[in-house]
């Protein structure tokens, strides 16, 4: 199922997923991936997987575009992978998760990997939680490499239920003999939906330490510090929703006292649209 050009000549690659469809706060994921392209060294698009038999359109819509002012072009859904290096070599899979035959699209993923040589794989994404937006965003992580989960520093152990095409991929990597880490980027529950720099910044900085890549995060320091400036300027109207952060910071909120998080994202997502 993947389409593969040539297949690139890589040391010890590390691989990175985002695959949009299940929870990604923050565009911590999306975001993260999307930096980590525009840094990549001779970055080279190599392969391709056609989705297009595998979605839901409806859900997932395909793309037109026009051509030369007249006629249109299509571009189906698709996952893509991408070569390059960031102070290592990297491997970016990127693209919406599947509708259908998960098993066989993960275990083609798995397949290039070890193709590749890859040496170890990070899934990214965010989770919305209680947490304030004046605080360093903190990451946890989930893990099929003891090494690599205690080198996080934080994890999580207690989550059971539905998941994501990443988790499953996770799991798949592992049996696979890929040490395997999720990062998850813990966003305000109240700023989950729009793309959050900080968030976006925490994941890229967890990833360079345990990676060992050289990413520049310089060029997200100006985003992160405007984006919270602008929170705060469109809670100015809201002392009731400044209470409850407050009281998150103070660790005193409970989930039941906590507004809204659809009401107070759309609320605070408008006002962030309106300035930018």
């Amino acid at each position: 199922m993947i389409e593969i050009d040539a297949v690139p000549q890589l040391r010890d690659p590390v691989l990175v997923v985002s695959l949009s469809g299940w929870v990604d706060a923050g565009l911590a994921g999306g975001g993260a991936v999307a930096l980590l392209q525009e840094q990549m060294l001779t970055a080279r698009a190599f392969a391709r997987m056609d989705l297009a038999d595998l979605m839901d359109l409806q859900q997932t819509r395909p793309m037109v575009h026009l051509v030369g002012g007249v006629s249109r072009e299509i571009t189906w859904p698709q996952i893509a992978f991408v070569a390059g290096n960031v102070g290592r070599d990297i491997v970016l899979c990127t693209g919406p998760e599947p509708s259908l035959r998960w098993r066989t699209v993960l275990g083609e993923i798995v397949d290039l990997a070890g193709q590749l040589g890859v040496g170890a794989a990070f899934t990214l994404g965010g989770i919305p939680s209680m947490a304030s937006h004046r605080r360093p965003v903190s990451v946890l992580a989930t893990g099929t490499d003891e090494t690599l989960v205690e080198a996080a520093g934080a994890w999580r152990q207690d989550y059971t239920g539905p998941t994501g095409a990443q988790s499953a991929l996770q799991v798949m990597l592992g049996e696979a003999g890929v040490p395997t880490l999720a990062l998850w980027a813990q966003v305000p529950h109240y700023l989950s939906g729009g793309a959050s720099p900080p968030a976006i910044r925490a994941v890229l900085e967890k990833l360079r330490d345990l990676a060992g890549l050289s990413i520049d995060l310089d060029v997200l320091d100006d985003q992160a510090d405007a984006y919270v400036r602008r929170v705060e300027e469109g809670l100015a109207e809201r002392p009731d929703v400044v209470e409850v952060i407050e009281a998150i910071e103070a660790g005193e909120a409970q989930e039941a006292e906590l507004p809204s998080g659809d009401e107070l994202a759309s609320e605070i997502e408008r006002f962030l649209r309106d300035q930018s």
